[in-house]
């Protein structure tokens, strides 16, 4: 069992010194993401924006893309984004969203077959109509939002105010470069990657709900301790069981990004950062936040332990 232990029991890291240099670093990084979001934008699926995305592989293996590309352009449905991805002979192409409705966005399909049938299998074809678009927009903004909520109200009640805001500034960081993430790689954001965002709120709320946990248990003993020694035992006290969930969840997605296809690439590449930035954001944001604004064991948890003690001692 000793060869398992990467991280020692007794760490003694000193992570609130280092918050000086992480609240600037992660603004300079958010700053990046904003205007990589406004200037370069992200590259949005046709879950948002709608047309046609049709997978073809070539039945002889080998294929000239620029042939291709040429015969899609000569079917006169607009521009079209040509694409090849694996190594057995595929290609992708996407066409926009045509006008007249659904009936035109069949067409497109059926334009597509008859160009290339008879060299081409036909893998994947999605199809989505303006309206559809429109509504996967708004669902999946609404999921966010309500997420995002629903873990203040949570650890409002969980926990003290500075709990819920620290937690709360965490999860908008990590979701803030996480966009960032997807507009500088131009990765394909769709509603998989939807997923892969609440997925990562998730998953940053767990490891932050662990490390909260413990710092309030340490509030309610260590009353004079200085509140950045208290947190860096907190953390410390926790980053084995971190380290490993983080690693064993990075193991499953690289597995998923290996093998999983170009379907689920963007959700598992997306995830694969959404751990490292969600550990870095419960160490480095959101317990500082507690430093600056001032926690401290509550007035109530006080009371509480004061009872229990008297509880204790007459019962000796």
């Amino acid at each position: 069992m000793k060869l398992l232990r990467i991280i020692p029991d007794d760490t003694k890291f000193p992570f609130m010194r280092f918050r000086r240099i992480s609240y600037p670093f992660s603004a300079i990084l958010s700053v990046i993401s904003v205007v990589a979001f406004i200037v370069v934008s992200m590259n949005f699926g046709i879950d948002f924006t709608g047309g046609t995305l049709i997978e073809i592989q070539s039945k002889g293996g080998k294929f000239d893309v620029a042939s291709v590309r040429e015969q899609a352009s000569d079917l006169a449905l607009g521009e079209v984004e040509v694409q090849e991805f694996g190594d057995k002979g595929e290609v992708s192409l996407r066409f926009g969203l045509q006008q007249g409705g659904d009936k035109a966005q069949q067409q497109v399909v059926e334009k597509v077959k008859a160009a290339f049938e008879k060299d081409f299998e036909f893998r994947r074809i999605e199809v989505v109509g303006p309206r559809i678009s429109g509504e996967l927009v708004q669902s999946g903004t609404l999921g966010i939002v309500l997420a995002i909520l629903a873990v203040l109200v949570y650890l409002w009640f969980r926990f003290e105010w500075q709990f819920a805001i620290g937690a709360v500034i965490a999860t908008l960081h990590d979701l803030v470069l996480t966009i960032g993430f997807f507009a500088i790689t131009q990765i394909e954001f769709n509603m998989t990657s939807i997923a892969a965002i609440l997925t990562i709120v998730g998953f940053s709320l767990n490891d932050t709900v662990v490390v909260f946990d413990r710092i309030r248990e340490m509030l309610r003993r260590y009353k004079k301790m200085p509140i950045d020694e208290l947190l860096d035992i907190a953390i410390n006290s926790t980053l084995s069981r971190t380290i490993y969930t983080s690693v064993t969840t990075a193991l499953a997605l690289l597995a998923l990004v290996l093998f999983g296809g170009s379907v689920i690439q963007g959700f598992s590449y997306a995830m694969i950062f959404g751990v490292i930035v969600g550990i870095y954001s419960t160490v480095f944001i959101a317990a500082p936040v507690l430093i600056y604004l001032g926690v401290r064991v509550s007035g109530e948890a006080m009371a509480e332990e004061g009872s229990a003690k008297a509880a204790e001692t007459s019962s000796r």
